[in-house]
This record gives C-alpha cells, sequence and structure tokens, in this order.
C-alpha cells in the first residue's frame, strides 16, 4: 500500500490524478490523504484529513510514502523509514503562490530515501520501483540544512 499525502492546506488535484491513473493502470493501492476529495478519482482510497496517530499508523503499514514538498511530509516519511516520493507543486500551475516546493525538493534531492518525480511519468516509475532505499529519521533535514535551504531559496527570488 502507498500512502499518498497532499498535506493538510490545499487539495492537489494534479497529483490525485496522477495517482488514480496509476494505480488503475498498474493496479497500485494507494490510500491518500487529500484535503478534500476529487471527485472523479475512481482508483484511490481518499480522506480529507488523518489525524495525527491514524497518519503514523497508515505510514508504518505503508511501501512508501508519496507527497507534496513539505516539510512535514519528509519528517513522516523519516519517522516511519519509508522511501518518500515528491512531487512538488508548481506555482506556475497555479497550485501554490511560490515555488519554495520545488526548491525544498531541490535541496532535499541528493538525500538517500528521497525521490523525486518532477513529472507523472517519473511518479509512474517510482511508484513501481521495486526496491527503493527508505528515508531514515538521522538522515532527515536537520533545522540547519532547512534555514540553510530557505535562505538559498529567499537570495535567489
Amino acid at each position: 500500500m502507498i500512502l499518498a499525502t497532499v498535506g493538510t492546506q490545499l487539495p492537489f488535484p494534479r497529483l490525485l490524478r496522477a495517482l488514480d491513473r496509476i494505480a488503475r493502470e498498474r493496479g497500485v493501492e494507494v490510500i491518500a490523504q487529500t484535503c478534500g476529495n476529487l471527485a472523479e478519482a475512481r482508483a484511490i482510497e481518499q480522506h480529507p484529513f488523518f489525524d495525527p496517530s491514524e497518519f503514523a499508523a497508515l505510514a508504518s503499514k505503508a511501501t512508501m510514502i508519496v507527497g507534496h514538498a513539505g516539510i512535514g511530509t519528509i519528517f513522516a516519511a523519516a519517522r516511519a523509514a519509508k522511501p518518500l516520493v515528491l512531487y512538488p507543486r508548481r506555482a506556475a500551475l497555479g497550485e501554490h503562490r511560490n515555488d519554495h516546493q520545488v526548491a525544498t525538493a531541490t535541496a532535499m534531492e541528493a538525500r538517500a530515501g528521497i525521490h523525486l518525480a518532477w513529472d507523472d511519468e517519473a511518479l509512474g516509475r517510482l511508484l513501481c520501483a521495486p526496491d527503493l532505499a527508505p528515508l531514515r529519521q538521522n538522515e532527515s533535514p536537520t533545522r540547519a540544512g532547512l534555514v540553510e535551504a530557505i535562505r538559498a531559496f529567499v537570495i535567489d527570488v
């Protein structure tokens, strides 16, 4: 089972549509925290929100976690020691007010256990990959690393 999350603040229809198509075409089981339901999605199990203990229980059962490039998602995958596939929201597509998720994903790209999907094709490949490395808690971003990534992003803007 793949656990997907879009965070708790904004829906993310592009990710949910891609997951629904991949689940339907490849027979992948996906349980998704959706921040609202996507009416046309039929192949994924949707839940608007999970409380923290419910999310942690699902994360421990999942083979991997897929989500937007939110720092909470990164920490959750590290706590659960699961492979993490990031599919960042993009400002140019109207999914967020700026590209901070692209910056976060880029900053995390070299970390063992974090796998980036920049498009639906890459997402499909990663979801069906047999042995993705897990993200370990001691490999999760440190506060100093996060502050430096944010500082670099703000300076570049």
